[in-house]
């Protein structure tokens, strides 16, 4: 990968090669939780009948942390991620993200909050068919008001961060999977956020795709990148720091993560694949 191309401030970070870098003086415990929910509960109608999808869930998410969010079908962990990707409003307690108290805000403040905050990575990767690799990553800062110069300059660093610069011209249909969630991580981070949601990111793609992604994620995450991610994988938890488990809408586990996979070691042992080794 070439060298760093010029930083971009902005929310209070530093991109460098579309990496998130919070400043020296701000990484330290004295940030507040990326994540503060107290006792957040999410109730659903289902005609006269109520469904308790969380209850009373309490957890904190620091800055700079990789937290891996489990659990079967049902347990409350994707209410959990609509809530704190603020897609939904709880039906009663605390929430505050990034110091801001989000029950309190508006749809408009919402969006808002969700644009300069949040960077998602979704499972079916969620780029717009007609548009390039390039101007997938630039749409979050089109609604962010970023000017023209800079999004593409923050859209290329961003490409190459991810490994995939000569792909900038090329449409999705011109790429292979782990190429388009490559591009959505890309997109996921132009704006420098505070909090990197990817639901299921590894969900459509092979074994050796998987682990690619995971070390990508791993780099942004030792750059200072604050990353949630949900899978149902074992195997996908293991690279993170942390793993939190859902059951019937309760957080029922919450352990450190005692060994740590190292994605770019095992990727290292892997024989180079024949499109690398021509």
């Amino acid at each position: 990968m070439s060298s760093p191309g010029p930083a971009v401030h902005t929310n209070g970070q530093v991109h460098t090669n579309g990496i998130v870098r919070a400043p020296a003086a701000e990484r330290d415990d004295a940030r507040p939780p990326v994540i503060q929910v107290t006792d957040l509960v999410k109730d659903y109608a289902r005609g006269s009948n109520v469904v308790h999808a969380l209850r009373a869930v309490t957890l904190r998410v620091q800055p700079g942390e990789f937290v891996t969010v489990m659990g079967p079908s049902g347990s409350g962990k994707s209410t959990f991620m609509n809530l704190v990707g603020c897609l939904d409003r709880p039906t009663s307690g605390s929430f505050l993200l990034d110091g801001v108290d989000v029950p309190s805000l508006n749809r408009s403040q919402l969006a808002d909050l969700r644009n300069h905050k949040l960077g998602f990575i979704f499972q079916g990767f969620n780029l717009l068919p007609r548009m390039n690799a390039l101007e997938n990553v630039m749409l979050p800062m089109v609604y962010a008001g970023v000017s023209g110069n800079i999004r593409r300059q923050r859209g290329h660093a961003a490409l190459e961060a991810v490994g995939l610069e000569d792909r900038a011209h090329h449409r999705p249909n011109e790429m292979s999977g782990g190429q388009q969630q490559r591009v959505a991580i890309a997109r996921a981070l132009v704006n420098a956020p505070s909090l990197i949601l990817a639901d299921e990111p590894t969900g459509n793609l092979d074994s050796r795709t998987s682990v690619e992604i995971m070390a990508i994620l791993q780099r942004l995450n030792r750059a200072g990148a604050t990353i949630v991610l949900v899978t149902h994988e074992p195997d996908i938890a293991t690279y993170s720091s942390r793993t939190v488990l859902f059951k019937d809408g309760t957080l029922v586990s919450d352990q450190p993560n005692r060994l740590i996979v190292v994605a770019s070691d095992t990727i290292a042992g892997w024989p180079a694949r024949e499109e690398e080794a021509a």
